[in-house]
């Protein structure tokens, strides 16, 4: 009956540029969006005012309303004829999640890239960022220019979506395809050579065993392995990264497993998506994390750009949460005490675990009421959202998924997340806890206890366990990397802690029940300590990973001494020996591209501050491990005193290192790192002679009296018996020894593995002993109780009290062959 364009006027929703107008004059269907929040309009505000800038960033709590922020922007830049609009998210649930808040909002979207009403601007397109980001992504790659245009583009739940980014920029080559052998077969001795043993663990099939090819064979070899992956590139195995990655493989890195080979670049190329690099507005939402910097190094954001993101006036605005250590208010607490403790509170509340592995995810099986995999994950989470399911286990999530309000009340992040890829576990076993390499765990950390406290108004009870993920916690005050809203969450905890420390688990329930139950009190304390936040100014100081990539930058485009330059100095300016060798190998790599003799030099060079790295061609001498020159308990002392000023964190470090002395699979560096860890902790001197010179044991503790013990560890073996490649390891490093020190040096020869029966064919020298499950667990508890004991007591400057305890625990230098060792069988 009505023609509304002869009553003059516009509809704002299709002219109006200011978000907040375009979201009070859309017909909304559903009624809970009549008003913005107050968040909500502080972002849509600033961003008009900035909507110009080609890259922005903006934080805001999770819980903010973000969903509905990105789309009014988005249709903010359709109504300016900044189209085509793309809103892109980690993945498909997430998809479903935002095209249903438009709909709700009276926002058209669309599925299709092709779809015309995309196309004309008239649509916003909503896709996941793997159709995105791809080898034969719609939009276009590399050459083939762009397919399918962007105008406008925002990517939400940026952090999530950077882990796809890395993988769909890693080529992942199964040991069971025919490249596979043509790639290890190029590399065969040079791989031998880096690393004898590693290398025939991967022969024999190891899971856990990788190597890194050396950049200075991988440089060399880059017309064969170009040629290789041309004969292949239509495979299924490698068919969606080539494109993304065959310009970019002479920065690469190439890793082998027993199952698979891995080829990365140093850092993402996204100027291959041409598409993205050309759009007008470029939109990158994220929860309030510490570190941006990886928006630069996998989008191409100018440092600068995320130094000024959009926020909200106040960062307060977060629901409850109260966030506990269980293993820090009371060191006694085991991994079991947690499960019947979660098992509890799951009878009332749904209780959901983030697992970092499958491994770990499995000792929950007892107690989970539902274990979330890939699989069944929509299905779960909607079960969740809608009835009490109890105890729900999920497999290394950390981000992409919402369980807002009695979806999960009690959220248990169980350990440090795993390394994603090959590349990272090469990197986290050259950095060992520097905290570079923390940076990106705390960061998963937070992103997992973002995931059960969706809006300003929920609330939950956060519970982080494991002691390593406990050890890196209080590790180089790596607290600092929270955003400030989990910090001061963090710091009212700490204050709750102190008051309850040393209390049974089965306590803690009442604790939890102050949230829980939303006792006016706590919530008022609570609210109150967040009430203040702000957004902080970000330091103008450049972050490493920053330096990194402008010589990545610089090298890509042709300037390599530009390059080792930037890398020369921030290598310079580092005071963390780890670190500082790190850097000093991947000058090593860029010097290498034009002159391979300095490249050799500066690798050695680096090695004297980081053992853990490539090893150069010419090798390195071998340098003794010391005699005691202290006796037991007083380098005991002066080593946890010096290393531990606050005796909380001795027994913090000291569960850390015992947790990763056991028999299971995917940890032998760990458990090789935790045994040299203990014989320091205990007063012995001690190295790693196979991962420093690629010679010798695992393991080489100085014991006193000019013993020592050589030390061969097995601990993912699950066979019944000791195989013979083992027994010739063990004998091999038996002579390694032998050769390396003179007559007045004696040595036993230890095996750590849970048989104690070499098979047939086996020689194994009479002096072998083993450390057996039984044995290895006697280790751990005897170790335990004397850190607990001197903890409690205080005693750690105490000498007369430590050597007491060192014999009363069986710890002394004389008991450890006699206490933990075994004989073997024939």
């Amino acid at each position: 009956m009505l023609d509304f364009s002869q009553l003059g006027g516009t509809n704002p929703v299709d002219s109006s540029f200011n978000p907040r107008e375009i979201f009070q004059a859309l017909p909304k269907v559903s009624g809970k969006f009549q008003y913005p929040r107050d968040v909500q309009s502080q972002v849509w505000t600033k961003w008009y005012d900035r909507r110009d800038t080609n890259n922005l960033v903006i934080k805001m709590n999770t819980g903010g309303g973000k969903t509905s922020v990105g789309l009014l922007v988005l249709k903010s830049c359709l109504n300016e004829k900044k189209g085509p609009a793309v809103y892109v998210v980690p993945d498909n649930y997430l998809v479903d999640q935002v095209v249903s808040e438009a709909k709700e909002l009276g926002i058209d979207t669309t599925k299709n890239p092709h779809d015309p009403r995309y196309l004309s601007g008239n649509s916003i397109l909503v896709i996941n960022i793997h159709k995105l980001v791809n080898g034969r992504s719609v939009f276009g790659v590399d050459d083939e220019g762009i397919k399918v245009p962007i105008g406008s583009i925002i990517i939400d739940d940026a952090h999530a979506c950077l882990d796809t980014v890395d993988q769909q920029f890693t080529m992942e080559v199964p040991s069971t395809s025919p490249l596979y052998n043509e790639l290890r077969s190029t590399f065969d001795s040079v791989l031998e050579r880096q690393n004898y043993a590693k290398y025939h663990e991967i022969l024999s099939g190891d899971p856990s065993a990788f190597l890194q090819v050396p950049f200075w064979s991988w440089q060399k070899q880059q017309a064969v392995v170009t040629q290789s992956l041309v004969k292949y590139k239509n495979e299924r195995v490698i068919e969606f990264s080539y494109p993304l990655l065959k310009n970019h493989l002479q920065l690469a890195n190439c890793v082998f497993s027993a199952n698979k080979v891995e080829i990365s670049p140093h850092f993402i190329p996204i100027s291959v998506i041409p598409a993205l690099g050309q759009a007008t507005r470029k939109i990158f939402m994220t929860a309030t994390l510490a570190d941006d910097s990886i928006l630069s190094t996998h989008f191409g954001v100018r440092p600068n750009e995320l130094s000024n993101p959009i926020t909200p006036d106040s960062a307060g605005d977060v629901g409850d949460r109260m966030i506990l250590l269980p293993q820090v208010i009371n060191p006694q607490i085991t991994d079991e005490d947690i499960q019947q403790l979660c098992t509890s509170v799951s009878r009332k509340h749904n209780v959901v675990v983030i697992a970092p592995s499958t491994y770990r995810a499995k000792q929950w099986e007892g107690v989970a009421d539902l274990t979330l995999s890939s699989s069944n994950i929509s299905e779960g989470v909607t079960r969740l959202k809608t009835q009490h399911v109890g105890l729900v286990v999920l497999n290394n999530r950390y981000d992409g998924i919402d369980l807002p309000q009695t979806a999960c009340r009690l959220l248990v992040i169980d350990g440090l997340p795993d390394a994603r890829n090959l590349i990272d576990r090469v990197k986290q076993s050259s950095l060992m806890s520097s905290n570079y390499d923390n940076v990106e765990k705390i960061q998963r950390i937070e992103q997992g206890m973002g995931r059960g406290v969706r809006s300003s108004d929920d609330y939950c009870v956060v519970l982080l366990t494991g002691k390593g993920l406990t050890s890196t916690i209080y590790t180089d005050n790596a607290i600092e990397n929270f955003s400030p809203a989990t910090r001061a969450q963090m710091n009212i905890s700490e204050s709750v802690a102190t008051q309850v420390a040393d209390k049974p688990a089965s306590e803690l329930e009442k604790l939890m029940d102050y949230c829980l139950l939303q006792d006016a009190q706590w919530v008022g304390f609570s609210k109150g300590q967040l009430a203040q936040l702000t957004y902080e100014e970000r330091a103008e100081s450049k972050p490493i990973k920053l330096s990194l990539y402008d010589a990545y930058l610089s090298a890509i485009r042709g300037d390599v001494n530009g390059a080792c330059r930037i890398i020369e100095a921030t290598a310079n300016t580092c005071d963390d020996n780890a670190l500082k060798g790190y850097l000093k190998q991947v000058l090593a790599e860029y010097t290498n591209i034009d002159d391979e003799s300095q490249a050799q030099l500066i690798l050695l060079n680096a090695n004297t501050y980081n053992q853990r790295l490539l090893k150069p061609l010419s090798g390195l001498s071998y340098t003794k491990v010391n005699g005691l020159t202290q006796e037991q308990a007083e380098q005991c002392s002066s080593y946890l005193s010096g290393k531990f000023l606050i005796r909380n964190k001795m027994i913090i470090a000291a569960n850390a290192v015992i947790d990763d002395l056991y028999f299971k699979p995917k940890s032998a560096n760990k458990f090789e790192a935790a045994m040299d860890n203990l014989a320091k902790m205990l007063g012995f001197n001690s190295q790693r002679p196979e991962l420093a010179y690629n010679k010798g044991p695992d393991n080489l503790w100085s014991i006193g009296n000019q013993q020592y013990l050589v030390i061969e560890c097995k601990n993912e073996a699950t066979s019944d018996t000791i195989n013979k490649s083992y027994c010739n390891q063990l004998n091999g490093s038996s002579t390694w020894f032998e050769n390396q020190y003179d007559f007045t040096s004696q040595h036993t020869p230890i095996m750590v593995h849970p048989s104690v029966q070499f098979e047939y064919a086996s020689s194994p020298k009479p002096t072998i002993r083993i450390v057996n499950d039984q044995k290895l667990q006697e280790l751990r508890d005897n170790a335990l109780s004397f850190f607990e004991s001197i903890s409690t007591h205080n005693e750690i400057n105490n000498v007369d009290a430590i050597r007491e305890k060192l014999a009363t625990y069986k710890l002394r230098g004389q008991d450890i062959v006699e206490h933990y060792t075994v004989p073997f069988k024939g």
